[in-house]
């Protein structure tokens, strides 16, 4: 019952309970209730309103068109011509040598000696598996055969002898790419010889009935059987997707040579089925920082037994895999610029530094930016409101949806820029409050809460005004707050500061859609040049696909995890000092955004002209 965003309609039957204060008395007699506080006793039919329905059409972004940055993903040449293109499992057609009375080595003992002396592989281990299936693979084509070899993840161990086949399958290898987020999962199938991405593909973490974010899910773990509940639920998502993919590309399961898979810290273990209620309680500390490969099969994946599974590691409890991927897939690490990467979302994860340094930290910005605690907020699909603007003469609103279709919500990029143009316009006051002097029939209060009217309900396609309200803009304000401070903290932990910084990376699908001028604008991000500003989109799907293409970036992988210096903000005494000053649009101090300031100053020299 805490964010109303579960209505449903009751056609026919009785329910018990379901009403709360996130329903009007007119809502109620029209049937309304909350899914998540009804319980049914019997037969009943149930409408679901379009405000309810979730929009599968947001797992592929191709999907519908809409207002983007341009998003820099990693140049394929540019790992070639970097020496970097060096996949960590590699296919080789072999012509060995038939035994003879004279020439009777153990086949075993002929395949590693064959790839020692033609192949210059010196350092070669082989599994129980492999030599079962051995004898029979290199007598089916005349000892004319096909190894496949992983090459180790850390320096001074031995490649492995994972897979054999019969002939020459070394035009067929894949590897797979997968994002375990917390609530979408996406996968990429690659192929190893070119680099090309092949087929891709999400879904929603099936999770999500279990519990929408990763506390609630750290809890029903907790309960009885809950670990291994989530566990398979996970298992579940990510073989659908594989299922989605190989049937894409029309290649055969056991043509995959490997899978990285990469998710937040709490993703991480309950994939792994590793208990993680420790995340949750002081002092916070997660199970491990790094795991080893682990045989897919035995994780319950849809792929063949010699597949290994390669999980990003972890820094902390809330900076997790998908932030290192995405260090990864940026290439801070290697970089010579000292860089902010920020992925935004219900939890900021924060990463600052070079080459030669790393600094990281988390921070909880609430569910604003995603449509959580927004009256009629909700995430980027067909109908959300993302972009705004506001006749200056009028004060009527033009809005421009995703899809082009009639308005059902706000989603978080659109939030933004209808709060900055309000804001600017001196619709809004730097405290998040609606001019009451203003003559417009837009401006209203209801039930006690000042709200704008941003569409009427005739125009929308819910029976309901969509309102922007005061609360709404409070909950905005408090989330940017957050990941102001955040990267405030951070810079300051490290004797830095904003004007040092040479580049900005955002990551993750709500940074690829944020307009730059309006999120400085509310103080969300620093005033800087927007050229110094680079979109990544899905940075942990990034770097997962950068370490199946390249051992050097999955070995680089360890030391880069090393290098993380995280930092706890809560314990940081210049945090809360930070969030404090920042509960305004766009800060208490405005020197710390010239240009917006002196925008302001320009308008209200005009107006007092007029």
């Amino acid at each position: 019952g805490v964010c109303g965003k579960c209505r449903i309609i009751i056609e026919e039957g009785n329910i018990e309970e379901g009403i709360t204060e996130k329903l009007s008395e007119s809502d109620i007699e029209k049937g309304y209730r909350l899914a998540c506080k009804s319980i049914i006793r019997g037969d009943v039919k149930v409408r679901v309103p379009v405000e309810s329905e979730v929009d599968a059409r947001v797992l592929n972004m191709q999907s519908t068109a809409r207002r983007t940055a341009l998003i820099k993903q990693p140049d394929f040449e540019e790992l070639k011509k970097e020496g970097l293109f060096v996949p960590p499992v590699e296919k080789k057609y072999l012509e060995l040598p038939e035994p003879s009375a004279q020439d009777n080595l153990p086949d075993t003992t002929r395949l590693i000696g064959f790839l020692k002396l033609n192949h210059d592989e010196h350092d070669l281990a082989v599994s129980l598996p492999v030599i079962r299936k051995l004898p029979d693979v290199l007598r089916e084509e005349g000892f004319k055969m096909t190894a496949t070899l992983s090459r180790p993840v850390r320096k001074g161990r031995k490649s492995h002898i994972i897979h054999v086949e019969p002939g020459n399958t070394t035009n067929r290898s894949f590897a797979i790419a997968v994002d375990i987020g917390t609530t979408t999962v996406y996968g990429e199938l690659i192929d190893l010889n070119n680099g090309n991405v092949m087929a891709s593909a999400g879904d929603f973490n099936g999770q999500i009935s279990y519990g929408e974010d990763v506390i609630t899910r750290i809890m029903y773990a907790e309960k009885p059987g809950g670990l291994e509940k989530l566990h398979q639920v996970i298992i579940k998502t990510i073989n659908k997707i594989i299922g989605k993919i190989i049937k894409q590309a029309k290649i055969e399961p056991n043509e995959v040579s490997t899978i990285t898979l990469a998710g937040n810290t709490t993703m991480s273990q309950l994939f792994l089925k590793v208990n993680p209620k420790y995340i949750r309680r002081g002092p916070y500390v997660p199970a491990a920082t790094i795991y080893p490969p682990i045989n897919a099969a035995s994780l319950g994946l849809d792929l063949g037994d010699h597949v290994e599974a390669l999980v990003y590691p972890q820094i902390s409890s809330y900076v997790g895999g998908d932030i290192v991927a995405g260090v990864m897939g940026s290439g801070i690490y290697r970089s010579e610029e000292t860089t902010l990467f920020m992925d935004i979302g219900t939890n900021a994860e924060i990463v600052v530094g070079n080459k030669d340094w790393l600094a990281c930290a988390a921070c909880s910005a609430g569910p604003a930016f995603e449509g959580g605690g927004i009256l009629f907020g909700m995430r980027a699909a067909r109908g959300a409101i993302e972009d705004f603007s506001v006749n200056p003469t009028t004060l009527e609103p033009m809005n421009i949806t995703i899809g082009n279709t009639r308005p059902k919500g706000i989603c978080g990029s659109g939030l933004i820029i209808m709060v900055a143009t309000m804001f600017e316009m001196g619709i809004l006051d730097n405290q998040g409050k609606f001019n009451r002097d203003l003559k417009t029939k837009r401006i209203r209060e209801t039930e006690g809460v000042w709200e704008y009217v941003v569409v009427w309900e005739k125009d929308t396609q819910i029976d309901r005004d969509i309102v922007l309200t005061e609360i709404d803009i409070e909950n905005l304000i408090r989330a940017k707050g957050a990941i102001y401070s955040g990267y405030q903290t951070l810079l300051d932990e490290v004797g830095m500061d904003v004007q040092m910084l040479e580049h900005i990376i955002l990551a993750g699908g709500f940074g690829s859609y944020v307009d730059l001028e309006k999120a400085m604008t509310i103080g969300l991000l620093p005033e800087m040049d927007p050229g110094k500003i680079t979109f990544i989109g899905n940075s942990s799907l990034m770097g997962a696909r950068m370490s199946a293409l390249s051992n050097h970036i999955r070995m680089d992988v360890g030391e880069v995890t090393k290098k993380m210096t995280n930092f706890e903000l809560s314990e940081t005494a210049s945090y809360m000092d930070h969030y404090v000053a920042a509960l305004f649009l766009p800060h208490t101090d405005m020197n710390k955004f010239p240009k917006l300031k002196s925008r302001l100053e320009e308008r209200r020299s005009m107006e007092k002209s007029i």
